[in-house]
């Protein structure tokens, strides 16, 4: 099966009250961890590519190991770019084989988001690429993306309808109160649902996606912190909550900090029990098993995508 686009994924999500799980790669083992979760569940996955991530791994690198994915594991596989901050990254992206990109034009003016946002919706849809925008700005830290809370703002339903139209935009990302990074509240999580429900009215039908939408496993943080690492604090949306948003009009629901964690802990408390330990390949295969029960947990426990192909 080739790389694929998520209009189709996303019509059955919204049709079914599930979402689709958007998870951010960097490396092989992240790559196969995820992918075999999804295979082993039937489930239909979008494997994202920040620009971070793009510095590290090299375009062509992850596109090959993405490939890899998609004939070992023969799934639908969608591969994003996750903020794109300009024209020029979203270009060189869709350029570079991508079957969908995000512009982030949260950032600018609400004129300005839509001028950005269409400039690469209409350079994506003459190659067949879908878009994403964003409308809303979520605080936390990820890569490239740094929002301090001062500067974070919830998405105005009003204006959404208006931003859908003349972008021609394929889905579009809110701000509800997620947040990006492992530190997402302070207290007890809080996520606007009566915004989400209200642009559900207003764009029947549209899909919606969820960013920073990690739950902070408490397991993977008690492990940094008990092998060497400090992280006090650190809580996520619980997945009750996502379970809820998926119900509605998520389509789509981001995760990466829950990958790294699950990734960093696990190696840590490998080389806990194992210091004089110098080859990767017994440090990255429990990391890669980690990943996978995670992203299995999250495919049937809360995104509801298993049995979806």
């Amino acid at each position: 099966m080739p790389i694929v686009t998520s209009t189709e994924m996303f019509k059955k999500a919204y049709e079914g009250g599930y979402a689709i799980g958007a998870f951010n790669v960097n490396n092989m083992e992240i790559i196969q961890g995820i992918t075999e979760a999804a295979k082993e569940e039937n489930a239909p996955l979008i494997l994202q590519v920040s620009a971070g991530a793009r510095k590290y791994a090299n375009h062509t690198y992850l596109m090959k190991l993405i490939e890899a994915a998609v004939i070992e594991t023969e799934l639908p596989i969608v591969v994003h770019l996750d903020h794109g901050e300009d024209f020029e990254i979203c270009k060189s992206c869709i350029d570079g084989g991508f079957s969908s990109v995000m512009i982030d034009g949260s950032a600018h003016s609400f004129e300005e988001n839509i001028r950005l946002t269409k400039q690469v919706v209409d350079y994506a849809h003459d190659r067949g690429v879908v878009v994403e925008g964003e409308l809303g700005r979520l605080a936390g830290v990820e890569d490239d993306v740094n929002v301090n809370d001062e500067d974070a703002s919830y998405t105005r339903p009003e204006q959404v309808q208006e931003f859908v139209e003349k972008t021609g935009v394929d889905s579009l990302a809110i701000a509800i109160g997620t947040s990006h990074g492992a530190f997402k509240f302070q207290g007890e999580a809080k996520l606007r649902f009566d915004i989400l429900e209200k642009i559900g009215r207003l764009v029947p039908g549209f899909p919606i996606v969820l960013h920073g939408a990690s739950s902070v496993i408490p397991e993977y943080v008690d492990m940094i912190n008990k092998y060497g690492g400090n992280m006090p604090g650190a809580q996520g949306v619980p997945e009750e909550m996502l379970r809820k948003a998926a119900s509605l009009s998520v389509c789509k629901i981001n995760i990466d900090s829950d990958i790294r964690l699950a990734m960093t802990g696990t190696i840590r408390k490998h080389f806990a029990e194992n210091p004089g330990d110098f080859d990767p390949r017994k440090y990255l295969a429990p990391a890669r098993a980690a990943i996978k029960d995670l992203v299995r947990n999250k495919l049937v426990n809360v995104l509801g995508c298993n049995n979806k192909i």
